[in-house]
């Protein structure tokens, strides 16, 4: 009798577990995929100051006295070189000033600067591909039918952005003006500049430079953190034993945190602004199976998020988000 029960429990265990199998295999209709993501075809470009205007700058003005109750503009960066009350006597003048004595004598001259910008309005398109990121996708199967399943995609992704435009953006000319030999001009500091007045007397020196040098300065730089996420339906099919094929489009949005510097003279300013573009992206993945729960994953994804603009202090950024590519690789795991 024990003999019979123990044949029946075989009998009926071995029934089961094929049952059993399949109906895991049922329950199996979740799935999380990591994986590195490599963007390329992202492009982005600057507009900025048109040729020979002034870089933005505090206002600068000489201080207010008689004959001139309203101060006269510098006519440099670091500082003035003005006509005085004389009308620049024996080619020379007192109604000048400069910033920084240590810096600015430079043998028997004084040394003054004026930054322009280059004349180059727009960049070209900028590079620097690939540009590395990581996405975190959720598959839902919601059914199937012979041997196509179908279901719903979610997906969060991130990328690190940058490219830098290092060409000549702005001019800065550079004029020596005289003074006599043998003679110190004032003391100066860039807490207190040297500010020679309009009706004098003081300190001269000539008011035709006896030399000019001429250099190109300057670089403009775009950083974005790009957080992105995809939702649409997906359909997944075998390509042989341990091979499937998976495709899926829909909805894309990107959220974009950019930040802009650019170095005019010796500071560097920093702009940033928060987006949001939106768009569309399609995708296919070709999962080989390790075991059970875990698949090795590659896949190629393109994406439009359209063109962002923004200005920011003068100058404008444009990021082509139109026609991204992206290649994937990862793992992923059912459940």
């Amino acid at each position: 009798m024990k003999r019979n029960h123990c044949l029946c429990l075989v009998l009926l265990t071995g029934a089961l577990l094929p049952l059993a199998a399949a109906r895991a295999e049922q329950d199996v209709t979740n799935r999380l995929t990591l994986s590195a993501r490599f963007g390329f075809n992202i492009t982005a470009k600057f507009k900025g100051f048109s040729g020979g205007e002034t870089v933005p700058g505090p206002a600068r003005s000489t201080p207010p006295q008689p004959g001139r109750p309203s101060g006269d503009a510098y006519n440099y960066d670091d500082g003035y070189v003005l006509t005085d009350v004389s009308e620049n006597f024996g080619g020379e003048t007192w109604y000048w000033g400069y910033d920084d004595s240590a810096s600015q004598i430079a043998g028997n001259t004084i040394l003054l600067s004026r930054t322009t910008s280059a004349g180059a309005s727009s960049s070209g398109a900028l590079e620097s591909e690939p540009y590395l990121g990581a996405e975190l996708a959720y598959n839902r199967k919601l059914g199937q039918q012979g041997n196509l399943n179908f279901g719903v995609e979610a997906a969060v992704n991130y990328m690190d952005f940058g490219v830098r435009d290092s060409g000549s953006l702005w001019t800065r000319v550079t004029d020596a003006y005289p003074f006599t030999p043998g003679t110190t001009p004032p003391t100066a500091t860039p807490s207190d500049p040297y500010q020679g007045s309009y009706e004098g007397p003081g300190s001269v020196i000539g008011d035709t430079p006896v030399s000019s040098t001429t250099t190109s300065i300057g670089q403009r730089r775009l950083d974005s953190d790009i957080w992105g996420f995809r939702l649409g339906p997906y359909l997944e099919t075998p390509l042989c034993k341990h091979v499937n094929l998976s495709v899926s489009g829909g909805l894309a949005v990107g959220l974009l945190d950019n930040t802009v510097s650019w170095t005019q003279t010796t500071s560097v300013t920093r702009s940033s602004h928060f987006d949001a573009v939106w768009g569309w992206y399609v995708r296919a993945n070709v999962a080989w199976h390790l075991s059970e729960r875990w698949d090795a994953v590659g896949g190629v994804q393109f994406q439009d998020l359209g063109t962002y603009q923004h200005s920011f202090a003068g100058q404008e950024v444009e990021l082509n988000l139109r026609n991204s590519l992206f290649l994937t690789a990862g793992l992923s795991y059912s459940f």
